[in-house]
């Protein structure tokens, strides 16, 4: 399967709902057995709570900074996060350009330190 980033926002829904008055800020684009592939752009705010599976972030699009629950780390394309299952984190003062892809994966309550 191949996918172009561009293909991937196409699938961003517009819609707004109670939660995100903007529209939904993720669409999924693949899941496989515990392989969960995601695009991300969140408009203005993160939300997101802590998911029940580890987690990586590949920055594609624009910068910010990182809140890993810890510490805050500035980020900008190219750049890998990971975040393991139950973790606080969000993306904080990002840019309006910001999109990440996302892949969730392993067991619920994450993999084996």
């Amino acid at each position: 399967m191949k996918l172009s980033l561009s293909q991937a926002i196409a699938l961003l829904p517009g819609t707004p709902t109670e939660r995100y008055p903007q529209g939904a800020p993720s669409a999924e684009v693949l899941a496989r057995g515990s392989v969960q592939l995601k695009i991300f752009a969140p408009r203005k705010t993160d939300i997101q709570l802590p998911h029940t599976r580890d987690e990586l972030y590949f920055v594609v699009d624009g910068n910010g900074v990182f809140f890993d629950g810890e510490q805050r780390r500035a980020f900008g394309p190219g750049d890998c996060l990971f975040v393991a299952a139950g973790k606080t984190h969000r993306f904080e003062e990002f840019s309006a350009d910001f999109k990440t892809w996302v892949v969730f994966y392993g067991p619920e309550g994450g993999e084996a330190p």
